[in-house]
């Protein structure tokens, strides 16, 4: 049980920040009329998130966190992708939230997006590669699995709720409002995020 208490907490603890895929899975949740309509992106999110957690738990992670160019080429891929989510959400409008089913955000769309912003998030890769994968080595074959399978269940659990509550905001009278306001702030920190990974880049790199 120690090793399932302290999965459950180092996920929570990883996860709990406003990162891109949260962003996202949020506002699925507040933009569309259904909640079974956002989980393409849900189901997607965790789906990412857990192959993420078994590569880093079956020992990718000693090898990628001593390759130098992988986690260069994986960070300046991810801070173009953010800049590019970033002017997206910018630009996004609340007329959007008048149609059933936004133009923007297919199904398609929904699984292509949330596996972008999952698996092309340097951030969420090196977290999860460099946190849970080493964590998880001081652990038994059983304990293993007991702690891989509580990041996992946390990572589940967290982003269905994160939809539920984009959907209880998307039902308030003042729901345009609360989309602009998402918006910007979303795009904001998304823009924050990729200047913080291109500082840090450059610290280390150069």
């Amino acid at each position: 049980m120690e090793a399932f208490i302290t999965g459950i907490i180092l996920a929570f603890g990883l996860i709990l920040p406003l990162g891109v895929q949260n962003v996202f899975i949020l506002n699925q949740g507040f933009l569309h009329s259904r909640f079974v309509s956002a989980l393409p992106a849900i189901l997607t999110a965790c789906l990412c998130d857990t192959i993420l957690i078994l590569l880093a738990v079956l020992g990718l992670s000693l090898l990628l966190l001593h390759n130098v160019w992988f986690e260069l080429i994986l960070t300046i891929v991810g801070v173009c992708f953010l800049v590019f989510i970033g002017w997206t959400t910018w630009r996004s409008k609340p007329e959007d939230l008048d149609s059933k089913e936004p133009k923007k955000f297919t199904v398609s769309k929904q699984i292509m997006f949330a596996a972008s912003v999952s698996l092309l998030n340097p951030h969420a890769i090196l977290d999860t590669i460099a946190v849970i994968g080493t964590t998880s080595l001081h652990y038994q074959e059983e304990e293993r699995i007991l702690f891989s399978s509580a990041t996992i269940l946390v990572s589940w659990i967290w982003f269905f709720s994160l939809a539920i509550a984009g959907r209880i905001m998307g039902k308030s009278p003042k729901k345009n409002t609360f989309f602009q306001m998402i918006q910007k702030l979303s795009a904001l920190f998304i823009w924050g995020t990729a200047l913080y990974l291109s500082v840090t880049m450059v610290e280390k790199y150069i």
